[in-house]
């Protein structure tokens, strides 16, 4: 039997039941909803991606961030399974190339190995299927219930997308039902949430990601993601690139 099947409180076969031989009845184990949980969750993109299956504080690039920052997410990835249970996400922000999808992954990697439920998609994808469905003529509902249930739901590159109406109207719908059931969010963005004065950088004024999807939007993540962690500098990826 997988450590899946197995029941992690140690009261049923790995069934999802307890059964009273005495009267021959059978009750819900306290391990059900996480079986209902992974269940919804399988037909979502649950895996680390290929290019960060081996991330790891110890390896680059992590190794060469800096120092304050990773702490924070070791100190977060340390207590992932609190961090989860209370529905506290984190938010990375800043520049291109700068690590922030990898420190996000390795939050993601973390709640995998705990055995939570994950969903990982950059947004622009994870809107891609949503129009698929419709097209499909499945509607969304299935695909949004199923966001709803992981224990964690991992956002790439929010406010990258094109803002229509129905695009705000869908990243409202899976922010807003996370917010309300208190599950946790981790996402990356090139915004924060605060536009950023040219004083403080020398650079152009950028933006906040409220001007991008939305206040209301953006309000429920800064509640969901109380951990905010900017990250600005050089682009990391052009730096290291292997000359040809």
């Amino acid at each position: 039997m997988s450590d899946e099947q197995r029941c992690p409180h140690g009261r049923c076969d790995g069934t999802g039941f307890v059964i009273d031989e005495a009267t021959n009845t059978a009750v819900d184990c306290t391990c059900r909803p996480l079986r209902i949980s992974r269940a919804k969750a399988r037909r979502l993109e649950a895996r680390l991606p290929q290019r960060y299956r081996d991330v790891a504080f110890d390896r680059f690039p992590v190794n060469e961030m800096p120092q304050p920052v990773v702490s924070v997410v070791k100190r977060y990835c340390r207590d992932i399974e609190t961090n989860l249970d209370e529905g506290r996400g984190i938010w990375f922000f800043g520049d291109v190339g700068t690590g922030k999808t990898t420190l996000a992954m390795l939050v993601s990697k973390a709640a995998l190995a705990a055995g939570r439920t994950v969903a990982i998609y950059s947004l622009p994808r994870l809107l891609n299927l949503l129009r698929d469905e419709i097209r499909a003529d499945r509607g969304t509902l299935d695909i949004l219930d199923r966001l709803s249930t992981v224990d964690l739901l991992h956002l790439d590159d929010v406010g990258a997308e094109n803002s229509t109406d129905w695009v705000l109207e869908q990243l409202y719908s899976i922010v807003n039902t996370r917010y309300e059931d208190q599950r946790a969010l981790v996402i990356t963005s090139n915004l924060g949430p605060e536009a950023l004065d040219d004083d403080d950088t020398g650079d152009p004024a950028r933006g906040s990601l409220a001007e991008q999807i939305g206040a209301r939007t953006v309000s429920r993540l800064t509640e969901l993601c109380p951990v905010q962690i900017p990250l600005y500098g050089a682009d990391r990826r052009t730096e290291y690139r292997p000359a040809l």
